[in-house]
């Protein structure tokens, strides 16, 4: 197979590509701004929402809704090789120009390389992903290039987890290797509750991190880079753990609010980061770091990732940009955005999870709502059932107005007979 980055073509290649495939476990705000930006949109996931086919010309989804039918359980259900699979098919059927990833395939670069041999991927190619998802190396370039960054190894057994977590010092995190949305992640204080969780971990992958524990605030850096430069569209606040949307997962990803209220020496700290990482691992287009900013101002990086991401609607909100335009532009013209527009509002996104098996209403009458199943299927306990996207003129504002739609629809669902 050809590993066909398609990087820098030449100025005339943006006109040359009309259709677009959005890739990953969730695409819808993927899709709806690929759409926007004028583009015929073609879409492959997991969960097959009804508002991905507003805009879709053809999508394909691993879950088939319907009525009275379970959604499945994520955990469980979502295969990198069925996602591959359905690749495979839509470019079939359809003459598609280029490739845009979401999340779901980072830490699957043999799956990366065989659809950037159907469809190119239109940003990092996957050798750029790999380096920068491998967790055996990556600590170790950040290490290289002098970025703070919490104490990590690897280890593939209990009695390795046990030796790395004295080493490391309790209290530690241990995550899986590869998952995804914080599945799998706990803080751990001792020995005894290191079993647990380990086991916890190990289900999603072999290979389990153990972590130093950073104490502060989790938070996200959405940039656009190129070979001419990068631009650092905003510093982001992760919700993580939220009992108020039935988030069982204490470290479990349930939305963010963009951007994040920082001080001018927090801020300059976390772009001058985030730019070293993006110029040292070549990063192109629209890419996203994981941080984590300690109560002392000092971030830690977690994690990067090489594609678009959660917050990619509330970014376009507060900055009034569209990130695929902007992505499309810096990968084949080399050009940034200019010009960023002072954040005036703010803007929440919030993932509401069942707490009960659950059937669900037509949630399209509601304008704030998002991922919207079909109307009368069946969510299990602890799954996603839809997100919220919510402005307001401050933090607190933004999320209660979230909130307040959470109970609106909380209050909307039925339990399951």
């Amino acid at each position: 197979m050809v590993n066909r980055p398609l990087g820098f073509i030449n100025l005339n290649a943006e006109a040359n590509i009309r259709s677009l495939l959005v890739i990953g476990i969730d695409v819808v705000s993927l899709a709806t701004s690929t759409n926007k930006a004028g583009y015929q949109v073609y879409a492959v996931d997991y969960f097959g929402d009804q508002d991905i086919k507003r805009v879709c010309r053809k999508s394909r989804s691993i879950i088939k809704q319907k009525a009275k039918e379970s959604c499945g359980r994520l955990s469980i259900d979502f295969n990198y090789k069925t996602l591959l699979q359905l690749v495979k098919e839509i470019s079939k059927e359809h003459k598609i120009d280029a490739t845009l990833l979401a999340s779901g395939l980072d830490d699957f670069p043999d799956v990366l390389i065989e659809i950037n041999d159907l469809i190119p991927i239109l940003g990092n190619n996957p050798d750029i992903i790999k380096r920068v998802r491998n967790k055996t190396t990556f600590f170790q370039e950040l290490k290289h290039l002098g970025v703070p960054h919490p104490e990590t190894a690897i280890v593939e057994d209990f009695g390795e987890a046990k030796s790395k977590s004295k080493h490391v010092g309790y209290p530690v995190v241990v995550k899986p290797s590869c998952s995804s949305g914080g599945m799998g992640v706990r803080k751990v204080r001792n020995t005894q509750e290191l079993e647990r969780a380990y086991k916890d971990a190990s289900f999603f992958s072999e290979e389990v991190l153990i972590q130093e524990h950073i104490s502060g605030t989790p938070a996200s850096a959405s940039l656009i880079s190129s070979a001419k430069g990068i631009a650092i569209l905003t510093l982001n606040e992760q919700l993580l753990g939220m009992q108020e949307v039935n988030q069982c997962e204490p470290f479990g990803y349930c939305g963010n609010i963009v951007p994040l209220p920082a001080t001018k020496t927090v801020t300059d700290a976390c772009e001058g980061i985030v730019k070293k990482i993006a110029s040292y691992f070549s990063l192109v287009g629209s890419n996203g770091v994981d941080l984590v900013i300690s109560k002392e101002g000092a971030p830690y990086v977690i994690e990067v990732n090489p594609r678009f991401q959660g917050t990619l609607e509330c970014v376009e909100r507060v900055l009034g940009i569209n990130l695929v335009k902007a992505h499309a532009k810096a990968c084949i013209q080399g050009t940034l955005p200019k010009a960023l527009k002072e954040a005036s509002v703010f803007c929440t996104r919030l993932i509401l999870f069942a707490s009960q098996c659950s059937v669900v209403p037509d949630l399209s009458v509601i304008d704030e709502a998002r991922d919207i199943p079909l109307p009368g299927v069946v969510v299990e306990q602890g799954e996603p059932v839809c997100s919220i996207v919510a402005e307001g003129t401050d933090r607190d504002s933004s999320l209660r107005k979230a909130k307040n739609i959470v109970k609106l629809i909380r209050s909307s669902l039925k339990p399951c007979s």
